[in-house]
């Protein structure tokens, strides 16, 4: 069993039940939610949105691997309603965003799949969050525990 950590956005329609409902769905298919964090209000970040997104963190103990947990948490947007973005070089406005942070200790590098988040240790919106529920977890690459990448963007 391996502990992940996710973090989620949302900053259209019911935020807060989108989140809340794939926090559901992650735990029927994926494996056992055993940390939550609160949900954090934060502006867009990497392009301008009167619609601000409201974010949470997330561990999740799974058997999946990671590309199966990547492929979970897609159909879990779409089932939302999520519709993904044609071109990865522009952010937009979206309805759900679940992102895959850390998966144990596990550094993966792929087209499809960057582990650790490449851009995590940059975003507060990120940081805040997990840093309530994983503030001593070590980021695998960066060496670094989370409460501490938090400090150095404060």
């Amino acid at each position: 069993m391996d502990v992940v950590y996710l973090s989620m956005g949302s900053n259209l329609g019911n935020r807060e039940e989108n989140i809340y409902s794939a926090i559901d769905k992650l735990n029927t298919v994926a494996g056992k939610i055993s940390a939550i964090s609160n949900l954090y209000e934060n502006p867009p970040w990497g392009y301008f949105s009167c619609n601000s997104f409201l974010n949470i963190a997330i561990c999740i103990e799974t058997n999946l691997s990671p590309s199966k947990l990547l492929d979970v948490a897609k159909q879990i947007e779409t089932e939302i309603g999520r519709k993904h973005r044609i071109s990865k070089e522009t952010y937009e406005d979206r309805i759900i965003d679940i992102d895959i942070i850390f998966f144990g200790n596990i550094i993966l590098d792929t087209p499809a799949l960057v582990i650790p988040h490449p851009l995590m240790w940059k975003r507060k919106f990120v940081l805040v969050p997990l840093s309530e529920i994983a503030p001593d977890v070590v980021h695998p690459v960066l060496k670094k525990k989370v409460s501490d990448l938090l400090s150095a963007l404060a």
